[in-house]
């Protein structure tokens, strides 16, 4: 199983899921769910975390966590792992209630952090288990807005200072932010590496902890290659009709930079078969 490379320092900021083995529900019923929430509560006072947005759905779960201290991994496997033991307690289980490990997406907190915190609560809109996140009990949405009292483990100041310093005025700049979500652009166009989310300054600076890892093929291939240019970038100048530069970039992409096949097909507008000849005659002449 692929291990995702990681990044921790003190008061990054993650989108962080873990999803059930086998697809199954990680949240049964109700009293999951409030297990789950007392075990994150405690995870936050042990780890110095800041739980900025929450969503439990049916089997998996979103949130938004900021780690005071640089304690992602240490956290993570305590908040899993004790649940797991009371999940499996309470249902006469045993084995994995997760599946693997959970996915990390580092946040850049200025530029990004609020879209996230949105789109974690417009989660049981988007899969049609609620027409409006109000009507979603089982995540942060109704606290921040003002509707309810916040669980223990949810931080609501840093969001609402984003609107205004009034509480009442804050609340409703909040909710009319997260209607405003539900049709707007997803915040994943901006994704890179699978891990980074944020602008090309954010990016740049954890191109060098890409450094010497290409090797690695536990880790995830667009992980282990952070910091390669874009495919836009490596055919930028080429004419199409300049087989030979081409041919070249398209080598230079796959064995130098790490991209698949098909991602340069489809950036090209070529057919798989087209790219697997080019690397193939390329082997063919170094053999």
């Amino acid at each position: 199983m692929a291990r995702p490379l990681r990044i921790e320092f003190p008061g990054a900021v993650y989108h962080l899921t873990s999803r059930g083995n086998e697809q199954k529900n990680v949240f049964r019923d109700d009293k999951d769910r409030t297990i789950f929430l007392d075990i994150l509560a405690r995870s936050c006072n042990l780890f110095n975390w800041l739980c900025h947005a929450y969503c439990l759905m049916g089997n998996h779960y979103h949130l938004i966590v900021e780690t005071v201290d640089d304690t992602l991994s240490r956290g993570m496997r305590h908040l899993n792992g004790v649940y797991t033991q009371k999940f499996n307690w309470n249902h006469h289980s045993v084995g994995h209630v997760f599946q693997g490990r959970y996915k990390a997406i580092l946040i850049e907190k200025e530029s990004h952090l609020l879209e996230a915190c949105r789109y974690v609560v417009l989660n049981p809109v988007r899969a049609k288990l609620a027409a409006d996140p109000a009507q979603w009990r089982w995540s942060s949405y109704k606290a921040t807005s003002g509707l309810e009292k916040p669980a223990a483990c949810l931080t609501t100041a840093w969001i609402l200072q984003q609107f205004d310093q009034k509480p009442t005025s804050a609340n409703k700049k909040y909710r009319e932010f997260v209607q405003d979500g539900i049709n707007a652009r997803s915040i994943w166009e901006d994704l890179r590496s699978q891990i980074l989310l944020g602008d090309e300054d954010f990016v740049e600076q954890f191109k060098d902890i890409a450094k010497g890892v290409e090797a690695l093929t536990e880790i995830p291939r667009d992980q282990r290659f952070l910091q390669r240019p874009d495919l836009q970038e490596l055919f930028s100048g080429i004419d199409k009709d300049n087989k030979r530069l081409r041919k070249n970039a398209v080598i230079e992409a796959i064995e130098v930079h790490g991209y698949a096949q098909k991602d340069v097909a489809d950036h090209l507008g070529l057919h798989y078969s087209t790219i697997n000849r080019i690397l193939g005659n390329k082997r063919n002449q170094d053999s």
